[in-house]
């Protein structure tokens, strides 16, 4: 099945009481029995509800996986596969990566006994210096966030695979119409469902996708033990968003290289941070195991100050100046402050990060409105 006709069809089954095309929202907090034990398959909402279970099932699908456990946050989804750990045990992540994942990792699980390495994964020879016994988990961003590295996914399961070390990709820069890391061989996908996948910016959620039966018993375990689980009515949002994504993915895919090539062609402009681009760092990997570039994107300004930077950020009018990304309109950020500012200074700036990068979700308006609308912005530079 084309992933198209997964989007639209996939987990999803006409409600057998009535023939709506589009799964109810059961809003219940419990279900009766006709005895102890005796139920339809639900018993309380926390450990099931029919929305979600219609969500998850699609969810599995997108990424070719088996089995979907979704998540009241993106950062919920983080916290319940780092759960699956133990004390001593170590995980290696990408330098470059969301600024949530890092404060969870460092001020949450550390002081727990759980020890995290920070190490440039764009170049996967970094590995060998850092793997010992106490490994148990790599964790990857591909695209990194914010400065869009990309990591072979391929190259790093080969390294982590013989020795037992589970590989986790954080896919919401690629979103699974991009990308499908189960099929590179990663272990674990996690998405915030709250960016592409719902896509409309009206949704905070997450998901772990995975084809290890027993992980996935794991993660359904923690799920259910802690409860950050969504509610139905926003699980109904992320399935009706799930039917547009690849319409809305390829739209993304082509501002994204509009917007990418007129900023790197600007006189004002430094650096733009993109994998489309035949010179980019990563371009192969990106052409090898990813279906087209993506609609995010980052950039910095000659000169480098931070009076430009804000000038650009204050100066938009369609690119709206928010957290997030991968909604249907165009934001602009500021990592530093924003985004990655749990990150401190000296981290971010070891791992490439300057004050002055700005970051782009490019949407799906008419790109030359968002071409105009960068052009007077960099017009104040």
């Amino acid at each position: 099945m084309k992933f198209g006709t997964k989007a639209i069809h996939a987990g999803v089954e006409p409600d057998p009481s009535t023939g709506a095309i589009m799964t109810p929202i059961y809003q219940t907090s419990t279900y009766v029995q006709a005895s102890p034990g005796d139920h339809k398959g639900y018993e309380y909402a926390r450990t099931q509800n029919p929305t979600r279970t219609a969500l998850e099932s699609s969810l599995a699908a997108l990424e070719n996986g088996q089995f979907a456990t979704a998540f009241g946050s993106g950062m919920a989804a983080v916290d319940a596969i780092i759960k699956s750990l133990r004390p001593g045990d170590e995980v290696i992540s990408t330098n470059d990566l969301y600024g949530g994942s890092y404060r969870i990792f460092t001020k949450v699980f550390e002081p727990y006994g759980i020890k995290f390495h920070f190490v440039d994964l764009s170049n996967t020879e970094n590995l060998s210096s850092l793997i010992n016994d106490n490994t148990k988990m790599i964790w990857l961003e591909t695209p990194t966030n914010p400065l869009i590295r990309i990591i072979d996914v391929e190259a790093v399961v080969n390294i982590a695979k013989p020795r037992g070390i589970k590989v986790v990709v954080d896919n919401t820069f690629a979103s699974p119409y991009l990308q499908n890391p189960l099929d590179l061989g990663a272990d674990i996908v996690m998405h915030s469902i709250t960016k592409y996948i719902a896509g409309h910016s009206d949704v905070v959620m997450g998901c772990v996708v995975t084809n290890d039966e027993a992980f996935h018993q794991q993660i359904r375990f923690i799920q259910n033990a802690v409860g950050a689980v969504p509610g139905p009515q926003d699980c109904f949002l992320v399935l009706r968003g799930i039917k547009t994504l690849h319409l809305r993915m390829r739209a993304h895919c082509e501002n994204g290289a509009k917007v990418a090539h007129f900023l790197k062609s600007h006189p004002k402009v430094s650096h733009v941070y993109w994998p489309g681009f035949e010179d980019a760092p990563g371009h192969e990997v990106a052409k090898r195991q990813m279906r087209d570039f993506g609609g995010m994107l980052s950039f910095t300004l000659k000169g480098d100050q931070m009076d430009d930077a804000l000038k650009v950020l204050e100066g938009t009018s369609l690119f709206s100046l928010a957290e997030s990304l991968g909604g249907v309109e165009s934001l602009i950020g500021h990592p530093a402050s924003m985004t990655h500012a749990s990150i401190p200074k000296e981290e971010r700036e070891k791992s490439g990060l300057s004050d002055t990068l700005i970051r782009l979700s490019v949407g799906v308006e008419d790109a030359e409105d968002l071409l105009e609308d960068l052009a007077k912005a960099l017009d104040k530079v």
